[in-house]
């Protein structure tokens, strides 16, 4: 017994150390301001879907990172120890374990998952090169869930070729008469300071628990004289059957200073049709073919191409059908101001466009501004809301200490 003396003392040093720095930093966060959103135009109800992350400041020692969801603020430290530990939740992984908790566990990459409503399906690759001293076979680890009788397949299998390949990433998965159609980004080796990389398609058997097909969809070496990457806009939809996807082909320079120069004579938009296997080049007008990389940073729906482009002052959000190759609506919201055109943070859900103005670059420069947010309806452009941060206290002086970064939408 007197081993073990040692070692229950140190545990229990810790457990009162850990619990004497949660007591501390809660009643720190007891007494840090509150905040909400003070509406200016529209609906308050808007907000119940909207997370706002951000931090408070009081001096260079006093910094902690909070959010703001259905006008409430919580700071890191009110969090449990759990939280904080996993940290921030995609909303569409909660939801999944709710209704799915034994199929769920240990599966957490949204883009490998697809559900329709009959089936759920996981295929993530494990094992990936880039993060491993010594090389274990890459696998695909394929899980399906019938989600009426509840039965679940598991299965893996090693992905063909893969001694070519530093890591497998997986952009999307589908189920398609019963077979599982997988896209990946696909980094490949070279022996030179070239980069490589390709997407491919992979459809899985399920029933024989087997690969059956793998297309290389795009393939492309960047070097000295061209580089530049292949990238896929956020699909709106993702995990729904979709049938189709996008992708970005950016090419460019990097300048003397280091940074990225686009050349969008040498990139393009792709789709791809999953049902009649075409890989397309779509055409687009000149007021949107400025820069691909806008186009990255779009959002889409299967049917049309959301591409947000912003100054300091404004945001346009330009609709392109992707069937008929056109532009249907391009609106311009402002009434929203930042440093630079880097300071918005903006989503695209539900059929409307969030977009949050935020206030960093102007404490940096002593020019401080409330958080602003705006959200939109997509089809109309009416402004369905907008607000901006306020604090719940009478003391506006601590206002100053809130800095919002970036928006979620549920």
């Amino acid at each position: 017994m007197k081993r073990y003396i040692g070692s229950i003392i140190i545990v229990m040093v810790i457990l009162l150390s850990i619990g004497t720095y949660y007591v501390k930093i809660a009643s720190s966060a007891s007494n840090f301001p509150k905040y909400t959103f003070k509406t200016l135009e529209g609906n308050d109800k808007e907000l119940d879907t909207v997370i706002i992350h951000g931090s408070y400041e009081e001096n260079p020692t006093m910094y902690e990172e909070l959010t703001i969801q259905s006008n409430q603020t919580i700071y890191t430290s009110e969090k449990s120890y759990l939280e904080n530990l996993i940290g921030p939740q995609d909303k569409r992984i909660e939801k999944l374990v709710k209704e799915h908790r034994s199929f769920m566990r240990g599966k957490e990459n949204i883009d490998s998952f697809y559900e329709d409503n009959d089936f759920l399906a996981y295929v993530p690759v494990t094992n990936n090169r880039e993060v491993r001293i010594k090389p274990i076979p890459m696998k695909f680890d394929v899980a399906l869930l019938e989600k009426k009788s509840k039965d679940e397949t598991s299965f893996e299998i090693e992905v063909p070729e893969q001694e070519r390949f530093w890591s497998i990433y997986v952009r999307d998965v589908q189920l398609i008469q019963s077979k599982l159609q997988v896209v990946t980004t696909n980094d490949v080796k070279t022996n030179n300071e070239n980069q490589s990389t390709e997407i491919h398609l992979y459809t899985i058997d399920v029933a024989n628990k087997k690969i059956v097909k793998d297309e290389t969809l795009i393939a492309e070496t960047f070097n000295n004289t061209t580089q530049g990457y292949v990238e896929m806009p956020t699909s709106v939809s993702s995990m729904q059957p979709n049938n189709l996807i996008l992708f970005t082909l950016v090419k460019g320079l990097n300048n003397e200073d280091g940074n990225f120069k686009e050349k969008p004579s040498e990139s393009s938009l792709l789709t791809y049709n999953y049902e009649t296997g075409k890989l397309e080049k779509v055409t687009l007008p000149k007021k949107l073919s400025g820069s691909y990389e806008s186009i990255r940073d779009g959002y889409f729906d299967e049917e049309n191409l959301y591409i947000i482009k912003g100054d300091t002052k404004n945001n346009h959000v330009a609709t392109f059908n992707i069937s008929s190759q056109s532009v249907t609506s391009d609106f311009k919201f402002d009434g929203l101001s930042v440093h630079n055109e880097n300071g918005f943070s903006t989503t695209i859900k539900n059929g409307r466009v969030y977009i949050l103005g935020t206030n960093g670059t102007f404490a940096e420069k002593g020019e401080y501004k409330p958080g602003q947010l705006l959200i939109a309806d997509l089809k109309t452009g009416k402004t369905l809301y907008k607000g901006e941060t306020v604090i719940q206290s009478a003391d506006q002086k601590k206002n100053h200490g809130l800095y919002v970064n970036y928006l979620d939408v549920q």
